[in-house]
């Protein structure tokens, strides 16, 4: 099973103790505001594996259509959109319910020719809402599970899942190479059906016959 998320997350996610005195309480807005960064950990062979880092959510993003492609979970709570130059953003709102919440745990997998492979496994703090996959491999199917963690007893709810292909680098240049040539094909055809139609109604129409006087 996965490991749950470590005690410095949510160290991470409270910030500095509160100075002493009377202050009031900060906002949830203000809060949010002073406090944008996403802590994370990978689990993985990489360089960054097992060490504590920070991300800034991407929040405001919207999945254009030339430049985007979404792909949402069975329950519409996980969205995967996946970019143009092969990275993914992940997207999900917050758990019901927000009490007791500690985190989330995300687990990657693709398919293989005759198997199913582990990507990276990461641990995210309670306030993530998104998650970025900086480069993902073309012409491959993933699966991307986001799991809520809360602390005990309350059991951990099902995770919620998206699957997703990613074109090859070279089948996007293609088709972005097909688009132009036949949008040119295109306005060609068009120019060559309006000349000749001007030189069928000018040119090859008969003169009309002179008047006797």
């Amino acid at each position: 099973g996965q490991a749950k998320p470590r005690g410095v997350l949510t160290a991470a996610l409270r910030g500095p103790p509160a100075a002493a005195g009377n202050a009031p309480p900060a906002s949830p807005r203000r809060a949010e505001a002073a406090e944008p960064w996403c802590p994370y950990k990978v689990g993985g062979e990489g360089a960054a594996s097992g060490r504590l880092c920070f991300r800034t959510p991407a929040r405001g993003f919207q999945c254009a259509a030339r430049a985007c492609r979404a792909h949402r979970s069975p329950g519409g709570a996980l969205v995967a959109n996946v970019l143009r130059n092969g990275s993914v953003l992940l997207q999900w709102g917050p758990p019901r319910p927000a009490a007791g919440l500690r985190g989330f745990a995300l687990n990657c997998s693709w398919d293989g020719t005759y198997t199913r492979f582990p990507c990276d496994s990461v641990e995210l703090g309670a306030a993530c809402r998104d998650y970025l996959l900086p480069e993902a491999h073309g012409s491959v199917r993933y699966r991307l599970c986001l799991q809520p963690r809360y602390a005990p007893p309350r059991p951990a709810p099902p995770a919620q899942c998206v699957e997703f292909r990613v074109e090859p680098a070279a089948m996007r240049d293609i088709v972005v190479a097909m688009t132009a040539v036949g949008g040119s094909i295109c306005v060609m055809l068009v120019f060559i059906c309006l000349l000749v139609a001007y030189i069928t109604e000018n040119l090859m129409s008969p003169a009309p016959a002179p008047r006797r006087a």
